[in-house]
């Protein structure tokens, strides 16, 4: 074994001269103008170093290996071959397996040390889905091969995210509760939802927004959690750093609050002076909070009531009058101190006397505010330093869902999105690298993908 060694550490050393001293020769012809490639030349060189050493490790008979001996029943046959994906490129691993005839049942005891992930290495597999999360699967294996030197093809990290993405759905919902050393101020909860495009057979007998009725998409649901422990100088709101969680889903309004519940809960709802829940004014929106969040605060996003109220100004006056202009301004500065009363005793009496369409359009608007009312007390949640905006879930519909499957011509199935979403979650959560350290994975043949 020492003899063996010594071959391979002569290789790997002989390998990489050879590399210096051919680029010595061509920088002396050439100079050092676009010398890049003698980065990018030496980072192969080295990988193919380092696949060999690992490989050389990973053979190793002599290392000591659990249960690497035959049980009662067993026959072993060894050394055989493996072809494995890792880090450092591709390398055959040799090992023991153990097969009983009387169960049928087989094992190999180096893979589950090692604790592959199909073909793949823990540390590659896990670059892998950080790729998949974070980009399109085809753009995933471009930034591998030019980041990492790594040739992984798009449609292998596809068929990976099918495997991490339930396990990371999985040890999110059993995730233990969060225990605050002191008591939080105010935790928020924000939901909202946003479609994705989906493959025809997702969407068949679903209504949806298309001349004909039919639906090109279905609603991800979006929630996220927060904390806030104070504001700025001027009494601002300010959120908590890295506090802020995700989860994403596909079920329904019911089944989706119980998961945020549960979310709320393992961030600490139960050592929180004050509950906060915001949304754009969705009745599934609210029904939800009544279910689930029954003592928060409610808060209508102060941004969606002021597009309601532009809407109300223009049934009222017509758009782009002088008198809408001057409408705006003032009853925009009582919706901003929550003066909604006011603003609705004014907008009726104002609107006495129309008729049509403009009339229908005005009732609307003023049903919207009446019983939107206690969800709009801006003033007064201002004065206690509270957000009023849902800022965090409508920028996380862009950025968690938006920006990673509803790029152009991305058409889903509900298991390959909800793959993907969980996992993009658990990254922009900062649990994505918990979640690895802490994956029990499950018996090899369940991880069987093709490569």
């Amino acid at each position: 074994m020492q003899k063996k060694r010594a071959v391979v550490a002569a290789a790997v050393a002989t390998e990489v001269e050879a590399f210096l001293t051919l680029a010595r020769e061509r920088l002396g012809r050439e100079g050092w103008s676009g010398s890049d490639w003698v980065e990018t030349g030496l980072r192969t060189a080295l990988l193919q170093q380092g696949r060999r050493l690992l490989a050389e490790l990973l053979n190793d008979p002599t290392l000591p290996l659990a249960n690497d001996a035959s049980r009662p029943g067993e026959k072993c046959t060894p050394a055989v071959a493996r072809d494995l994906e890792t880090l450092f490129g591709p390398l055959t691993l040799r090992r023991n397996y153990y097969h009983a005839a009387g169960t049928g049942a087989g094992r190999y005891p180096l893979d589950l040390a090692l604790k592959l992930v199909g073909p793949y290495t823990p540390a590659l597999a896990r670059l892998m889905s950080r790729a998949g999360a974070q980009t399109g699967f085809e753009s995933g294996s471009e930034d591998l091969r030019i980041y990492g030197g790594l040739a992984i093809a798009g449609r292998q990290i596809h068929r990976l995210m099918q495997i991490i993405g339930p396990a990371v759905h999985a040890a999110a919902e059993a995730a233990p509760n969060e225990t605050p050393t002191a008591p939080i101020p105010v935790l928020y909860v924000e939901v909202d939802g946003t479609g994705a495009p989906m493959v025809p057979a997702e969407l068949a007998g679903r209504k949806g927004k298309q001349p004909d009725g039919t639906a090109k998409t279905r609603e991800v649901k979006l929630g996220c959690v927060f904390t806030q422990h104070g504001t700025d100088a001027e009494g601002h709101p300010v959120r908590d750093p890295a506090s802020t969680t995700y989860l994403c889903g596909l079920e329904s309004a019911g089944d989706f609050g119980t998961r945020l519940r549960r979310e709320a809960r393992r961030r600490g709802m139960g050592q929180s002076e004050r509950v906060v829940l915001l949304g754009d004014g969705a009745a599934w929106v609210w029904e939800l909070g009544r279910v689930n969040f029954s003592c928060a605060t409610e808060i209508l996003d102060y941004y969606h009531a002021r597009e309601h109220l532009s809407r109300l100004i223009e049934a009222l006056v017509g758009a782009g009058t002088p008198a809408a202009a001057k409408l705006q301004l003032r009853w925009e500065s009582w919706l901003w101190r929550g003066e909604v009363s006011r603003l609705l005793k004014t907008a009726r009496h104002r609107g006495q006397g129309l008729v049509g369409a403009s009339a229908a359009a005005v009732a609307t608007e003023l049903g919207y505010f009446e019983k939107n009312r206690s969800r709009m007390r801006y003033g007064e949640f201002r004065r206690l330093g509270l957000f009023i905006g849902s800022g965090v879930v409508e920028a996380g519909c862009k950025t968690v869902v938006g920006q990673r499957a509803k790029q152009s011509g991305m058409c889903w199935t509900a298991t390959g999105l909800l793959a993907v979403l969980h996992t993009r979650c658990a990254l922009l959560s900062g649990q994505f690298d918990a979640f690895w350290e802490n994956w029990k994975r499950p018996a090899q043949p369940g991880l069987a993908l093709a490569a």
